[in-house]
């Protein structure tokens, strides 16, 4: 059975497959950390934001240079991403934020389908950071996105069926899961903010310190109170895109790899030998074709006369 790094045309070794749990478990502390925090400490995202966005690029980094490592990332590969970033960072204003519409989503899943769960998270959060550059999205909440698209596409490309699930339900499977985590999303971006209500007499304020099955029931408040309708915009946006768009896109994205041909080896052969270099010259007879050494040259030949 095929190992479910593996799974794509961009493989996903071992070097590659300890770098990236090893990005996931920093990103997983920096979201969850303030459930845990002590009371009074005073902590907020604002704080830990830079810290953590200067501990993901080196991380980042050490995914690609893992994966290249392995033999999983070429220049071909990264021209590709090149261009899926591009193509993701210029599609993310054309929903202007509204009601959580972002068109970005189903084509991160797509590519994490087709090339991968290591290709699929560098993708995700190279392609957050270029859009943030392009639309002024700077801010503490940034590197906390480029960690959740990240995984978006990364689980896309864990999803079972890569080698044999094809057409209809192939695409139902990638709309359910894009519809899904684009809720998921959205809830897991609120404990990139939520933190910020610290101290406020509210009933979903998050207070340091409180028991975390407390602090977890006014959290689901706040989702349910402030992001529920955004994360469902965004979840149907990506499920009907996916519907109507994504049989084309797996074709193409599909039969780019195929033509690049990420996994087939470089071989090198000596070219192959001129006739009348004196290494061997055809023949022909009227017992046929055989191979015998070069004949020398005729002074008196025509093309040798004046």
């Amino acid at each position: 059975m095929t190992p479910p790094g593996s799974r794509g045309p961009i493989r996903l070794g071992p070097r590659a497959a300890t770098a990236l749990a090893l990005v996931s478990a920093v990103g997983a502390m920096a979201f969850g950390w303030p459930l845990l925090a002590a009371s009074g400490s005073g902590l907020a995202h604002s704080q830990d934001a830079p810290w953590l966005f200067a501990a993901l690029l080196p991380l980042l980094l050490a995914v690609v240079v893992a994966t290249i490592a392995d033999r999983g990332l070429d220049a071909k590969a990264v021209a590709m991403m090149g261009v899926l970033a591009a193509a993701g960072a210029a599609l993310r204003p054309l929903g202007a934020g509204t009601a959580g519409l972002e068109p970005m989503f189903f084509l991160m899943v797509l590519s994490g389908r087709v090339l991968g769960p290591g290709f699929g998270f560098v993708l995700g959060g190279v392609t957050m950071f270029a859009s943030a550059l392009l639309t002024g999205g700077v801010g503490p909440w940034m590197p906390f996105q480029m960690l959740a698209m990240g995984w978006v596409s990364m689980g896309a490309g864990l999803l079972p069926g890569s080698d044999r699930l094809r057409s209809r339900a192939e695409t139902a499977l990638l709309a359910a899961y894009g519809a899904a985590v684009s809720l998921a999303y959205g809830t897991i971006m609120n404990l990139q903010g939520w933190p910020y209500l610290s101290g406020l007499s509210t009933g979903v304020s998050f207070i340091p310190g409180d028991p975390l099955h407390e602090n977890l029931a006014r959290f689901v408040a706040y989702c349910l109170a402030t992001s529920l309708g955004w994360d469902v915009g965004r979840a149907v946006l990506t499920a009907v895109a996916t519907l109507t768009l994504g049989p084309t896109i797996l074709k193409a994205l599909r039969r780019a790899t195929r033509r690049a041909a990420f996994a087939a080896p470089a071989a090198f052969a000596d070219p192959p030998a001129r006739a009348g270099t004196g290494t061997g010259t055809v023949i022909g007879t009227d017992a046929g074709t055989r191979t015998g050494p070069a004949a020398p040259e005729d002074p008196q030949s025509p093309a040798h006369r004046p």
